[in-house]
């Protein structure tokens, strides 16, 4: 089974996307981060496609997860 592509949209002033890393270095999955603190285009494009502005978002396979949902991340990455 390969890996699927995950991209996590975060800053650095924000305990959840901490956490939600952190989660994911645990399960030892493989992700993007993408600060759009600094990278205002990639916040641009995070906020178009899932209509939220809120941080952690993570892009698994393309499916969007607002916030620190645990249930939904494990079920898109099959744990």
């Amino acid at each position: 089974m390969s890996q699927p592509k995950i991209i996590v949209f975060s800053t650095p002033s924000c305990p959840w996307c901490v956490r939600v890393k952190q989660y994911l270095q645990s399960k030892k999955v493989i992700f993007k981060d993408v600060n759009i603190a600094t990278d205002q285009i990639a916040a641009a494009e995070m906020a178009r496609k899932s209509g939220q502005q809120g941080v952690p978002q993570l892009w698994i396979d393309g499916r969007v997860v607002v916030g620190f949902d645990q249930n939904k991340i494990n079920q898109y990455l099959n744990l």
